[in-house]
């Protein structure tokens, strides 16, 4: 469902590549976007059709994924709140090479590759943003392969828990509440797990009473345990 009536450019405001723009140049922007709704399970768009467009989710979360021949789904990204998706291949003007599919009821902003392009005609330090947005993508990429490459299968899992501690610290964590965002097979599939694998290592990690799990809420009990397992 297309929603026309929202504040289009207050939107624009809180997003990472337009904060710094002015009011005009989000006018500007503005024309060529819109807000659509979307419920639980929709396709935002699926591999194969055409990309005239990038988008930033605004509310709710989305799944990035390709599928193989045989039907098997490999998650890619996990989409939330504030972060965008596709702009690069908006630029290569090829089709999505990637579905993606929402996760809960959402909503997102579609910017027309048609408006970005008369912007950057317009000024071209716009480009510089878009170029940095494109940038966090390649990071986060590069930090996967890292990740498959380097690291087992249990260390990504553990990583993934403890992904927003700063482990510098010294002093006492406490315990510490991860709330999965999205089910234990999509998170497994990002990580490149088996969801077999997610359970058996996560209810191992219970076991050794470094975790507690409560359906998608894990309460880490020992995160500096947690984070030097299997290292001894």
């Amino acid at each position: 469902m297309r929603v026309d009536h929202l504040d289009m450019q207050r939107h624009l405001s809180i997003l990472p590549m337009f904060r710094e723009f002015s009011q005009p140049e989000r006018e500007n922007v503005a024309q060529g976007c819109k807000l659509e709704r979307y419920g639980r399970g929709e396709m935002v768009f699926r591999a194969g059709e055409p990309c005239e467009a990038f988008h930033f989710l605004v509310l709710g979360q989305v799944k990035l994924y390709v599928t193989s021949s045989t039907g098997v789904e490999k998650v890619i990204e996990l989409i939330g709140p504030g972060q965008s998706f596709a702009e690069a291949m908006m630029f290569l003007s090829k089709p999505y090479m990637m579905n993606a599919q929402t996760l809960g009821d959402s909503l997102l902003m579609t910017v027309s590759k048609q408006s970005i392009v008369s912007e950057i005609e317009r000024d071209p330090r716009f480009s510089m943003h878009m170029l940095s947005g494109i940038s966090r993508g390649m990071h986060r990429l590069l930090l996967d392969v890292e990740s498959y490459s380097l690291h087992s299968a249990m260390q990504r899992l553990i990583g993934y828990l403890l992904r927003d501690v700063e482990l510098g610290q010294t002093d006492d964590f406490g315990v510490v509440t991860v709330s999965l965002p999205a089910s234990k097979a999509t998170i497994a599939s990002r990580l490149s797990l088996t969801p077999e694998y997610f359970s058996r290592v996560l209810h191992q990690l219970e076991a050794d009473q470094l975790i507690e799990i409560t359906k998608r809420e894990i309460r880490i009990l020992n995160v500096r345990g947690l984070a030097t397992y299997g290292t001894h």
